[in-house]
């Protein structure tokens, strides 16, 4: 049996039997043989069938959302991923059928042969996801996979397993979806038995695990989608709005207590403008309170998985030991017996310090200055990460043209964590260390889970045997 943890409470107050390697090779196995049937419906019948389960998560909304509260010990953001799910099937759906429909045409290099370009879906997709947002990036992928024609075999983080069980009763509950989504139980062994059942692979979580995935998907000869870790930057240049600026950076850097891949975890400020920066950034985390003793007030919540307390202690420790100074916060706070930080400043830091090259996860916003624009740059580009970022200043055309030679997949000019608005249009990669494996954003979303082939037609005369013969001299 598996033990977990309550993020509010610290006790154990759930435990789950992993599923062995025998019943995910079955799973894979019994999902293989229903798939091509799935395919064969069409998208329409997939459309109809991912609008059918919308309504029973619908149904089961009260459920869900009480399993992923005790899951991560926050329940406006349990209520925003229920709500994101719903999103993702609405979105997803509008756009499949014209991104997955038929496409022919004709040689433009032999007026007779013409062509049909067909789409054929990985049979089985295995999903691994993280315990951060539990629901979302279990589904984030899921969606557009099933859209495009796959089967799908989920297995979430065993730090937040209570809402399988809600989950599982409305996918049950539409017969068509059942045949051709399965939700598992388990932890890395499961995990790593799951890379060698399946067709094609996605992973959310960190770098080391990611790399481990890719070597298990590499054996196997299959593709590995990859998003992993972040250390987003944020520039402020001197003609920014400072209390927008300030206002963005916060919001991205605690949303979730920090626990995000995209959060913005370093910011750079013109030396100008960077101690009144600082100022307002401290005044602002000042205002901001945990969610104890009511889940219901508050602004951050604890630390879902507790090993991250113990690397922010770290990080802090490291940081201050070589001259980096807290603003505010700072502290590891225990609560009811969860572990909590308030929203935490730091100013005086550099690149010598974990906190500035490390993923932090937590909420923690350090502050560093510099002289020039290309200083910032370079600061923001030296990193292993690339992921996203931001940049802020008195004009869109300013910032954006510093987000042009920012290395990351998604750069927000004069805000944060934008990349969201664009889910079902702008394409947006992992860059570095960051991931692999296409754009889980835009058309890339639902293409990357299919294999292009094209049906070539000669509709005219063929070449004769004559066109064998040498040529004389």
């Amino acid at each position: 049996m598996i033990e977990t943890r309550n993020p509010r409470t610290g006790q154990i107050d759930y435990r789950f039997q992993p599923a062995d390697a025998a019943a995910v090779a079955r799973s894979c196995a019994e999902l293989r043989e229903r798939q091509p049937a799935w395919w064969s419906a069409g998208i329409e019948h997939r459309v109809a069938t991912l609008r059918a389960w919308k309504r029973e998560i619908e149904a089961r909304q009260s459920a869900i959302e009480a399993a992923l509260t005790a899951d991560t010990g926050r329940r406006r953001i349990s209520q925003e991923e229920i709500g994101a799910v719903l999103h993702f099937i609405d979105g997803y759906a509008a756009v499949a059928p014209k991104l997955l429909g038929p496409i022919t045409g004709r040689s433009s290099a032999a007026a007779d042969v013409g062509y049909e370009q067909q789409y054929v879906p990985y049979p089985v997709v295995g999903v691994i996801s993280p315990w951060n947002f539990p629901l979302v990036l279990s589904f984030f992928d899921t969606i557009p996979a099933l859209l495009a024609g796959c089967a799908a075999l989920v297995k979430p983080s065993e730090v937040t397993p209570r809402f399988v069980e809600p989950l599982r009763e409305s996918i049950a509950a539409v017969p068509d979806l059942a045949a051709i989504l399965s939700v598992i139980q388990g932890d890395a062994t499961t995990g790593a038995t799951l890379v060698s059942n399946v067709d094609a692979v996605v992973f959310t979580g960190s770098i080391a695990t990611g790399q481990k995935v890719g070597i298990e998907a590499a054996r196997n000869f299959i593709p590995a989608f990859l998003e992993l870790g972040g250390k987003d930057p944020a520039i402020v240049l001197a003609s920014a709005d400072l209390e927008r600026a300030a206002t963005s950076i916060l919001r991205s850097s605690v949303y979730n207590t920090g626990q995000v891949c995209y959060a913005i975890e370093r910011v750079y400020v013109d030396e100008q403008v960077a101690d009144r920066f600082t100022d307002i950034l401290a005044r602002q985390a000042q205002t901001l309170d945990l969610s104890h003793p009511d889940m219901d007030r508050g602004h951050l919540g604890p630390f879902i998985f507790a090993r991250q307390a113990e690397i922010l202690h770290e990080q802090l420790r490291d940081a201050t030991e070589k001259g980096a100074r807290i603003v505010t916060g700072g502290d590891i706070e225990e609560h009811g017996g969860g572990l909590w930080m308030r929203a935490t400043v730091l100013s005086d830091v550099d690149h010598t310090m974990k906190v500035m090259t490390e993923e932090t996860f937590g909420p923690v916003v350090p502050v560093m200055k510099f002289r020039s624009e290309d200083e910032a740059v370079r600061l923001a580009n030296d990193t292993i990460y690339g992921l996203s970022g931001a940049v802020f200043a008195g004009t869109v055309d300013e910032a954006t043209r510093v987000a042009r030679r920012i290395d990351a997949g998604g750069v927000s000019v004069n805000d944060a964590d934008l990349p969201r608005a664009v889910t079902f249009d702008a394409e947006k990669m992992a860059f570095r260390k960051s991931g692999m494996g296409g754009s889980r954003y835009g058309a890339a979303s639902m293409l990357r889970y299919v294999r292009k082939k094209a049906i070539i037609s000669n509709e005219g005369a063929i070449r004769g045997l004559d066109s064998l013969a040498e040529l004389g001299t």
